[in-house]
């Protein structure tokens, strides 16, 4: 029997709604939001909000105006997508069946707001369900779309594209994956093409911008339509409508890197066109054109193709780096507001930057972008609006006037492009500013003296050679410009003089030292405690950037930095925190054991401590904290003991909190997932205590915290998060090198975890990127622990060589894994020799090539020992590379025979050169086959 609404009900259920809704009545909405909870629980929820949501018209039992109305449908579609979203698995099919019946009529309904509803439930449906759980329903929307019947209203065409857009942001993968030997987007892509020659703009749009999805995608179905694509993008290129032709600019931007070859051809009528909708008055369009320059110029080959328009296109670039008129309606005349408290929407999210990345070479890799790039392209400033959910208000719209240095703008658009540019082409495009430059650094418009000096900071990397013969004259003009009364020119000028800072560490002449560098440096850190705060960030971000030109070169002036960083410590509010964390960091990398004199810790040390009791463990503050301190504690070594055990405790307590609640929250959908970055700076914070302090009081550390420790660490090793996994193997290595004792009781149960997490056939094709940086640190421990267990490894050999071996023949992998991988299996022929040996045929040749690759290190030493152990137990495997073998030997140039390893080295190498001399009959002749340099290097090195 079909289903029957009860009037009652619908009436109730009606009513809360939209009291749910009222911002007048507090007790209502409450009210209202407990009884909506309880009725989740009635089986018929859905076919209630279905029905609401699908009627145009009020029932009779709820006579409404048709405003309260729509705030009552709005209410339900958002109800109804929670409940598809939390409990879709919970949900009868009937009622599945009564909402697919009822999204098709909200597509076509006269309300924009509400077709747009539909639009996000039938995202929601598809991501939870499938394509192919409501197989009807792309067919069906293609039909409304294309107007397939001659009958669809405007409205519903529009309602099924904007539908159709936001299915294919959301399930791109899913439309390019096979099923039944059929991919949806061969047959989609087509009519997606076809309708962008709708006569309504907003289908055109749509369908861009749901094209839009895929052409940064290298599929099939883009391969085999992309001149029929090209044909519709040139014919759109004039199009009336500006949101066609913002998606117009995105496409070319995406083909750049997609397709350039299809591009190239028509660059020159590309370039024309990108400068005239750069020139328009819509800053959104103008945008998206800007994005091309510095797309094009990023490309490795088709930046070259542009160097015939560079002289029209950077005019156009430098008169849009100047703030709009609304710009300077927000910015212009800042107060002081240094002693003001930070809101919390003003501390916007960050995210621990550096994953610690093992390498092969023994060394840390990190990512050291640096927050100093006034044009920097962060991920909040590329996502579109189209995240908020229908109903939910754009807090910085609804204000009107959002800070434009917090968001990705034309400007910043811009003078990114200018910055490759002049990377690029170099001296030429300094050569092309210069007029401008003369004309607007000392202008008295505040708006065009900031646009000058940014330009000139944009150039800085690609042109320093030709702009090096002005900075004599150019930089104490800046370092006056630091007093300017706009803050925004103080705060931009900070950033140029950041920027050209390797120049002034470079001089040699200690005049000229003093007559520029020891001025800038002490503009930069008196900006640090500007009354305003937006400088004071500039400042720190600039004397980070300094801080990494200079190095140790900063060592005399060590104490007036601390001093000024302890003042800024005292005086910042929580914003600027974060970047006075990362000076401190940057300071501790560069200038090392220097941190560690006294009088320096003695003063820094207090200060970040003050900082750790205050910042409570579900901050985010915690992330950079955290950060700072590992970079301090490996900066101090042994001097940092005196801190380490409470931290260490707290590490223990804040990853073990986040585990729980990790747990916690797959159990109970009410409750949110932990930040990640909790325990990934966590884990590194606890990797840089290892290190740092001496092995036998680091060994007491952890010993302290056992089980616990190694337990945590294992349920790390296997968390949903490739960030987190990343850190935890980084850990596992650590304390294979700096705590074997304590680590060897867990190693059998550690050790198949690894060896699962080393398994290519697991890591999948969209997650590959991010696995590769998990796989290199597990390989990396591997080695580590292989050095350490000894005969111990014996169980776990068969599957380490399987899994090593299959990293090193896989293409795929990045350089920097297959080292680490050919470094574990090297050394686990050190002390397992006769069981690697037999496999040796399998991966010598990949091993050598591998290892030509690696820098000498004591890494590289111990696998090519272990490795030399495995040929000297089966020599006849190496039959086809013995000359790479020989060559390799030859020149493995660290061979000082200082140190035990090489002297161990040594022995190896001779001792697998007379097994050789005795089972090759002239060997002496053999060895002719060899290049004369690498023969030269043998004859010298060894006894042959």
């Amino acid at each position: 029997m079909a289903w029957q609404p009860s009037g009652e009900n619908l009436k109730t259920l009606a009513q809360c709604l939209k009291d749910s809704l009222s911002a007048f009545n507090k007790a209502a909405q409450k009210q209202a939001e407990i009884m909506l909870n309880q009725a989740k629980a009635s089986p018929d929820i859905n076919n209630y909000l279905a029905l609401i949501f699908s009627s145009s018209e009020p029932p009779q039992e709820f006579p409404a105006t048709a405003a309260d109305w729509h705030v009552v449908r709005c209410a339900a579609a958002l109800m109804l997508k929670n409940n598809i979203k939390n409990n879709y698995n919970k949900i009868p099919e009937q009622s599945l069946a009564l909402v697919k019946l009822a999204v098709p009529l909200g597509l076509q309904d006269k309300n924009s707001q509400i077709r747009s509803h539909a639009g996000t439930l039938a995202t929601e449906l598809i991501n939870k369900g499938g394509i192919y759980g409501w197989p009807e329903f792309l067919p069906e929307l293609l039909k409304m779309l294309t107007n397939e019947s001659g009958q669809v209203t405007p409205e519903a065409q529009e309602g099924a594209m904007a539908a159709m857009a936001k299915i294919c942001e959301d399930n791109a993968k899913m439309l390019e994956r096979e099923h039944n030997g059929q991919r949806p987007i061969n047959f989609l892509l087509p009519k997606l093409i076809q309708a962008t020659r709708s006569a309504i703009p907003k289908v055109r749009a749509h369908a861009l911008t749901a094209i839009n999805v895929f052409t940064p995608r290298k599929s099939q179905a883009m391969l085999n339509s992309i001149d029929d694509l090209l044909q519709h993008l040139f014919a759109l290129a004039e199009d009336p409508s500006i949101d066609v032709r913002k998606q117009v600019c995105r496409a070319f931007v995406n083909l750049v890197e997609t397709r350039p070859d299809k591009l190239l051809p028509h660059i020159e009528g590309l370039a024309k066109y990108i400068i005239a909708q750069q020139k328009g008055d819509d800053e959104d369009l103008a945008t998206e054109a800007a994005e091309f320059w510095l797309t094009v110029g990023e490309h490795d080959n088709l930046w070259r193709a542009l160097e015939p328009y560079i002289t029209d296109i950077i005019p156009v670039l430098l008169e849009c780096m100047v703030y709009s008129p609304e710009d300077i309606a927000i910015l212009g005349g800042a107060s002081d507001d240094e002693d003001e408290e930070d809101r919390e929407e003003d501390i916007k999210p960050q995210f621990a930057k550096k994953k610690l990345t093992r390498a092969a070479n023994g060394n840390t890799a990190a990512d050291m972008a640096k927050n100093g790039n006034a044009f920097e392209k962060v991920a909040s400033m590329e996502e579109d609006d189209d995240d908020l959910e229908d109903g939910e208000i754009d807090d910085s719209e609804s204000e009107g006037d959002e800070n434009p240095d917090e968001k990705w703008t034309l400007r910043k658009c811009s003078a990114a492009a200018l910055d490759v540019f002049a990377r690029d082409f170099g001296g030429p495009v300094f050569t092309s500013i210069l007029p401008y430059l003369q004309s607007n650094l000392k202008h008295a418009d505040w708006s065009y003296r900031e646009a000058a000096v940014l330009a000139l900071g944009a150039v800085a990397e690609g042109c320093m050679d030709v702009v090096v013969p002005h900075l004599p004259e150019l930089v104490p003009y800046l370092v006056s410009l630091l007093d300017d009364e706009e803050p925004v020119v103080r705060q931009i000028t900070c950033w140029t003089l950041g920027r050209y800072s390797a120049w002034a560490v470079s001089l040699v002449d200690q005049a000229e030292k003093e007559r520029y560098f020891l001025p800038m440096m002490d503009g930069i850190l008196k900006k640090m405690l500007d009354k305003n705060k937006n400088v004071q960030e500039a400042g720190a971000s600039a004397m980070a950037n300094l801080e990494e030109k200079a190095g140790k070169a900063l060592e005399p002036y060590c104490g007036p930095i601390i001093q000024q960083y302890i003042r800024c410590f005292g005086k910042y509010k929580d914003k600027n925190m974060w970047v006075l964390y990362d000076c401190v960091q940057t300071l501790a990398e560069h200038i090392g054991p220097v941190l560690a004199r006294p009088e320096l810790s003695n003063q820094l040390m207090p200060v970040l401590l003050d900082r750790w009791q205050k910042v409570g463990d579900e901050s985010r503050e915690l992330f950079p904290l955290l950060e700072c301190l590992s970079y301090v504690a490996m900066a101090l070594g042994d001097a940092f003991t005196p801190y380490a055990e409470p931290i260490f405790g707290r590490c223990i307590r804040i990853i073990h909190q986040n585990l729980e609640q990790a747990m916690k929250a797959k159990t109970n959908t009410d409750l949110d997932q932990p930040d990640e970055d909790f325990l990934v700076t966590s884990l590194d914070l606890l990797s840089a205590i290892i290190q740092a302090l001496d092995n036998d009081k680091a060994s007491k550390l952890v010993a302290n915290v056992q089980p616990t420790f190694f337990e945590l660490m294992a349920l790390c090793m296997g968390d949903q998060s490739d960030a987190v996994q990343q850190s935890a193997y980084a850990l596992l290595g650590d304390c294979a090198k700096y705590v074997f004792e304590q680590l060897k009781p867990f190693l059998p149960n550690i050790m198949p975890v690894v060896i699962k997490r080393l398994d290519m056939d697991t890591i999948l094709d969209e997650e590959v990127d991010n696995s590769f940086s998990v796989v290199n640190n597990a390989c990396w421990s591997v080695g580590e622990i292989a050095l350490q267990y000894k005969a111990g490894m014996a169980p776990f050999v068969p599957q380490l060589i399987q899994r090593c071996v299959d990293i090193l023949s896989n293409p795929r992998v990045p350089g920097g894994v297959s080292e680490n991988a050919a470094i574990a299996l090297g050394r686990l022929g050190l002390d397992n020799a006769e069981l690697v040996a037999p496999h040796l045929g399998s991966f010598a040749e990949e091993f050598l090539d591998t290892m030509d690759d690696v820098d000498p290190s004591e890494e590289k030493a111990t696998a090519l020992r272990g490795f030399t152990e495995m040929v000297t137990r089966n020599p006849q495997a190496m039959e086809s590379v013995l000359l790479h073998y020989f060559s390799t030997i030859a020149n493995y140039q660290e061979l000082s025979l200082q140190k035990p390893v090489l002297l161990e080295l040594h022995e190896a190498f001779q001792n697998v050169i007379n097994v050789y001399k005795q089972i090759i009959p002239g060997f002496g002749n053999f060895l002719m086959q060899m290049e004369a340099k690498d023969l030269g290097l043998l004859q010298r090195l060894f006894a042959l």
